[in-house]
């Protein structure tokens, strides 16, 4: 099964080797056809705490790593 990756913008970086990351989906409303925007947020491993808010990152699937945590942020594309 392949790994899923996503990608979004950091929107906070204040717990300690967590990033939160919130990924747009943009589709067309089924019946209106209006392009709809849902953002939903991932909290991302970042062992370095090397992330800032407002970088673009790109997260993919891993085990869970605590409660709520699921992802680890594999690269940062661009830096805020």
């Amino acid at each position: 099964m392949a790994v899923k990756e996503r990608v979004g913008v950091v929107v906070s970086n204040k717990m300690d080797k967590t990033a939160v990351v919130a990924v747009e989906n943009r589709s067309p409303h089924p019946k209106y056809r209006k392009i709809v925007v849902k953002t939903k947020k991932f909290k991302a491993h970042d062992p370095e705490n090397q992330c800032r808010e407002g970088d673009r990152v790109r997260i993919r699937e891993t085990r869970p790593l605590s409660q709520t945590k699921r992802w680890e942020i594999k690269e940062i594309l661009t830096a805020h």
